[in-house]
């Protein structure tokens, strides 16, 4: 038995949604409880059975996921990067690209966005710059970033004038596209041409939601953007998953929500929650993701079977 991909058709047009430091020494790692399918996961629904991911024998061509949400906090930076070192972890070859112009993500990864002289940004907007000239590699093996900072932010006025403005990124990323299995694109917590690029360049969107009741309330606007997207500039994108994060099981609040995001979204809600834990900011200041900073933690385990679950989809 193997997941079912959530399709255009089975999620819905317009969820109704019911609303009444310094780096130090690595801390020991957690202990972890194992679940198999069929037994009940955090979702109130049991686990469905995710197979191991297959070895490649080639690499290429890269699929595209933008981590979208306009609601800032939810985990977007977090997620990108924690996904892309699992997915690496699997034989997977990665680019993350930073398209926030914070550059969360690439201080996420131990780079300080002021000092670079060239980023996503002189890729984009600069003929004469390749993305060669501008990639980083990480800590991770076969893991490889398209840093970001504020100058990327010059780019939402400037793109305006520019025929095909919605294409720049697909453009951009044409070069290197065959090199890579996936793609992962960072996108500001915004609705504007930025994020419109991601999605216009994407084959899915993974929704960030933080179990929270504020991050309820825009997630129909973001579903709404995601379906002009799809009939006007990109009729392949589609919807990967919703991944609940931030969840704390010892609140009502938290279990509330979920079974909300649950009820509206079905099958497309991961199995995978992302529980709230203070090892998500220690990575940040060690410019690691988890999956090296406390690679048996919970958290570590937690974006390994999201992996999982994005190949399997």
């Amino acid at each position: 038995m193997s997941m079912p991909k959530p399709s255009a058709e089975r999620f819905p047009r317009r969820a109704s949604i019911d609303l009444t430091l310094a780096p130090h020494a690595a801390p020991p790692d957690e202990d972890v409880v194992e679940q198999s399918a069929g037994e009940l996961g955090p979702t109130g629904r049991p686990l469905r059975y995710v197979p191991d991911p297959p070895l490649l024998a080639h690499h290429g061509p890269a699929k595209v996921l933008a981590m979208c949400n306009q609601k800032g906090g939810v985990g977007k930076t977090t997620s990108t990067i924690n996904l892309g070192a699992a997915l690496a972890e699997f034989g997977r070859r990665v680019l993350l690209v930073d398209f926030d112009p914070q550059g969360a993500l690439s201080v996420g990864l131990g780079v300080q966005p002021h000092q670079l002289e060239q980023t996503i940004y002189n890729v984009i907007m600069e003929r004469s710059v390749r993305v060669d000239d501008v990639l980083l590699r990480t800590c991770v093996d076969d893991m490889d970033l398209l840093p970001s900072n504020i100058d990327l932010s010059a780019a939402e006025v400037q793109l305006v004038a520019e025929v095909g403005r919605e294409h720049t990124l697909v453009r951009t990323l044409r070069d290197v596209i065959e090199r890579y299995d996936y793609v992962l694109v960072d996108c500001q917590p915004s609705l504007g041409l930025l994020t419109v690029n991601a999605l216009a360049a994407a084959d899915g969107v993974i929704i960030p939601l933080e179990c929270e009741f504020f991050s309820l309330r825009g997630v129909a606007l973001l579903i709404d953007t995601i379906e002009k997207v799809r009939e006007r500039l990109n009729p392949k994108l589609e919807i990967t998953g919703i991944l609940a994060t931030m969840y704390d099981p010892r609140t009502l609040h938290s279990r509330e929500v979920m079974a909300r995001v649950v009820e509206a979204f079905g099958d497309v809600v991961f199995d995978t929650v992302i529980n709230r834990t203070v090892r998500f900011p220690e990575t940040t200041v060690a410019g690691e993701p988890i999956t090296r900073w406390a690679p048996r933690s919970a958290g570590a385990n937690a974006y390994r079977a999201l992996a999982r679950e994005v190949i399997a989809r």
